[in-house]
């Protein structure tokens, strides 16, 4: 088939790669996001889609709406036979739906009906599932809601961060997305209507939603932080200023610790939560580089009575 890829993040580059090596299918274009400033310079720098395309020799297109005439007018030219989507980024409306034979077919990153949405990993990792997984959808208008080519599963580990988790998936679903292409061009794959039940909603984490409760219980804490990790970055305050919190572990056998109530030894900071105490092992302090917790708590001195996360220490989180 000719194929118009849409993506836009690096997570999508496994998946753009499996279609560029496939013996069956061209890769005629690729449809991204535009440009976007980044760093301290905020220089316009191409999406990892887009610069992966370039280096592939394949034409970027990258609409700032993906209804905009010139776009669909392209579009039309090219003559899809599918299109192939990956985090792509935008709402895609009908008149675009309707332009390539077998539709637009999404590679989602859970099982659905589980996790609709633009954040499944995150969700998938702070709701304490066990397994997850990546499925191939029909794009209708309705969110995520498509009928479903073909799904794999994968095992959510304990220390698993949405990071991981989703790297993993990246390169698994790939593999998921040209298959379907092939089943698809082939005839031998039809999409199945989704169950009606078991739907769950997984919205975009905001900063606030990262930021940790040291009244809940230490498993639901360690769930916020792997799942909040690497974006938008877990976080507590400590002495008005707020502190990221990159890595720590549950430690059961700790209990004798007030929620939020830190503990430091010579090389250890062990913080109290709803249940037990956690350990926190990576930490970045607001406007320095990540570091050891305990060569934090040395740097910081912290004092008896102090707390992580206390109501004195609001934050600003804009």
């Amino acid at each position: 088939m000719k194929l118009v890829f849409a993506g836009t993040p690096e997570v999508a580059v496994p998946a753009l790669d499996a279609l560029i090596a496939s013996d069956r299918h061209e890769v005629a274009a690729v449809v991204t996001r535009p440009d976007a400033p980044s760093g301290r310079g905020r220089r316009l720098v191409a999406s990892p889609v887009a610069q992966r395309a370039e280096e592939a020799g394949i034409e970027i297109l990258r609409p700032a709406r993906p209804r905009d005439e010139a776009f669909l007018t392209r579009l039309r030219e090219i003559a899809p036979d599918c299109c192939p989507v990956v985090a792509y980024g935008a709402l895609l409306p009908r008149v675009a739906l309707d332009i390539p034979a077998n539709g637009w077919v999404n590679l989602h990153f859970s099982l659905l009906p589980a996790w609709r949405g633009a954040a499944p990993v995150q969700h998938a990792v702070i709701a304490g599932d066990e397994t997850t997984g990546a499925a191939t959808f029909l794009i209708e208008e309705g969110l995520d809601s498509g009928p479903v080519y073909g799904v794999i599963t994968e095992d959510v580990r304990p220390t698993d961060t949405s990071g991981d988790l989703l790297t993993r998936l990246a390169f698994a679903g790939a593999g998921l997305l040209a298959a379907t292409m092939d089943g698809i061009e082939d005839g031998t794959l039809k999409a199945v209507q989704q169950p009606t039940e078991g739907i769950s909603l997984a919205p975009k984490l905001t900063v606030e939603d990262a930021r940790v409760d040291w009244a809940a219980p230490a498993l639901r804490v360690d769930r916020v932080v792997r799942g909040c990790t690497p974006a938008p970055g877990a976080w507590t305050v400590f002495r008005g200023e707020r502190l990221k919190l990159i890595q720590l572990t549950p430690t059961p056998d700790r209990t004798d610790l007030a929620p939020g109530e830190p503990a430091v030894g010579k090389n250890s900071v062990h913080v109290g939560t709803g249940s037990y105490a956690v350990e926190l092992l990576w930490v970045q302090p607001q406007g320095k580089k990540p570091m050891r917790a305990a060569d934090w708590a040395r740097g910081v001195r912290i004092a008896a009575g102090e707390r992580l996360g206390a109501a004195e220490g609001a934050a600003d989180v804009r």
